[in-house]
């Protein structure tokens, strides 16, 4: 599996392909590739045949040991606001009902989309705000993140995965009164470093995103236990509408929803405190871990 991922030592941010053993291929040092993820995914499929191919056989002179490099989210700063999607696992949708007192869940129609700040996003490890006096209700929400790396509008359906770059996790924190609160989601959905990314990109082709495994835990308990072949649209589907009429972008960052298990829809609720530690995962991609910072 190649794992194509933004790494920092001494030397600064750059590109990087993680290693089986934890090393790391300083693809940045390696001569002729970009330094950086946005920057691979503009220069196209032959820029990326030849960071598979290092990362396959990598020179010894360019792999740094375990633990000498800091991973960075992927995509550390998105050139857009990050593209969401609310409600598209069924089980989801009806323990969010069951909080508003609705027994019969309908499916939506179509995608909810939504936004997330680009400054949102924060790499595996890093910190996330309790946000206190802010929210009272922070949750944690486990989603398959799709890379974009071929322009397109109007994308149809059946064409739709030959526009993704490759695929990462994401955790879409929330504050949930808040999301209510304004309406419309942005808000609620916006604190700041609430997007955690990563911990690399696969690429799109060495994985079948649309029947994998993904889970949550919170400090080792295990909240969400899913597959992404229940999402209500699935990954294609999501290209296609949200490329009706707008152009999507090599980049572009658009996390595909939740399934069941959050805080905020457990009785009683569990929403997250300082200390909590949050750890995302997806079969055939890795594990994103975060914690909630004391203050």
């Amino acid at each position: 599996m190649t794992r194509l991922a933004t790494f920092s030592d001494a030397k600064g941010p750059r590109l990087g392909a993680v290693l089986e053993d934890g090393r790391i291929l300083d693809l940045a040092a390696t001569g002729g590739l970009p330094a950086d993820m946005l920057s691979l995914i503009d220069a196209g499929p032959g820029a990326l045949a030849a960071a598979r191919a290092l990362a396959a056989a990598p020179p010894a002179a360019g792999v740094l040991p375990a633990g000498s490099y800091t991973l960075l989210a992927p995509v550390p700063r998105p050139r857009r606001n990050v593209f969401c999607v609310g409600r598209n696992y069924m089980d989801h949708v009806a323990e969010g009902d069951r909080t508003r007192g609705i027994t019969q869940s309908e499916l939506p129609k179509f995608p909810q989309f939504f936004t997330k700040a680009p400054e949102t996003v924060i790499a595996p490890e890093a910190p996330i705000p309790p946000h206190t006096g802010v929210t009272e209700w922070l949750d944690y929400e486990v989603e398959l993140a799709c890379v974009i790396g071929r322009e397109g509008t109007n994308i149809s359906r059946e064409d739709a995965l030959s526009h993704v770059f490759g695929w990462t996790i994401g955790n879409d924190v929330t504050g949930r009164e808040l999301q209510r609160r304004y309406g419309q989601w942005f808000k609620g959905k916006s604190l700041d470093r609430s997007c955690p990314l990563g911990p690399w990109i696969v690429p799109a082709d060495e994985l079948d995103a649309l029947n994998t495994g993904i889970r949550c835990f919170v400090n080792g308990e295990k909240r969400q236990d899913s597959h992404t072949s229940k999402m209500i649209f699935d990954v294609r589907e999501i290209i296609h509408q949200l490329s009706l009429g707008f152009t999507l972008r090599p980049g572009d960052v658009i996390i595909t929803g939740t399934p069941e298990g959050v805080g905020y829809a457990m009785q009683p609720p569990r929403t997250l405190k300082p200390g909590d530690v949050i750890r995302c995962e997806i079969d055939g991609i890795g594990t994103l871990t975060n914690t909630v910072a004391e203050s």
